[in-house]
């Protein structure tokens, strides 16, 4: 079982910056990819940006250039770099992982907001 916490969100006005970080805490399973989803009011959850093991990346195109994601492996923890902000990046982000063998979590989200 893996667990996901996530920090970082808050309120920024448009333009500005935040950066998210997610702790994973698993007593079982290598963490393979792990990644952000965000999910806006009375919208699906998307996909933002994942990030294997390796470093391989995969961004969303409403987020290319504006946000990185990284890990650190040896602290099993995720991040991301969000860059010049938009109104419409205001959801909740998700940070997700999957083990070894297919079984995937989540985290129970953290807020941003961007104002206009």
């Amino acid at each position: 079982q893996v667990q996901l916490v996530e920090s970082g969100g808050g309120l920024v006005q448009a333009g500005g910056s935040l950066r998210l970080s997610c702790a994973a805490s698993t007593r079982t399973g290598l963490i393979t990819t792990m990644g952000w989803y965000r999910q806006a009011p009375g919208k699906q959850r998307d996909l933002v940006a994942t990030i294997t093991r390796n470093g391989g990346t995969n961004y969303a195109d409403s987020v290319k250039g504006r946000f990185t994601i990284s890990r650190d492996n040896a602290q099993n923890t995720l991040y991301l770099q969000m860059s010049n902000l938009k109104p419409e990046d205001s959801a909740v982000y998700y940070c997700n992982a999957v083990v070894l063998g297919g079984m995937g979590y989540w985290g129970k989200g953290t807020l941003v907001s961007v104002s206009a």
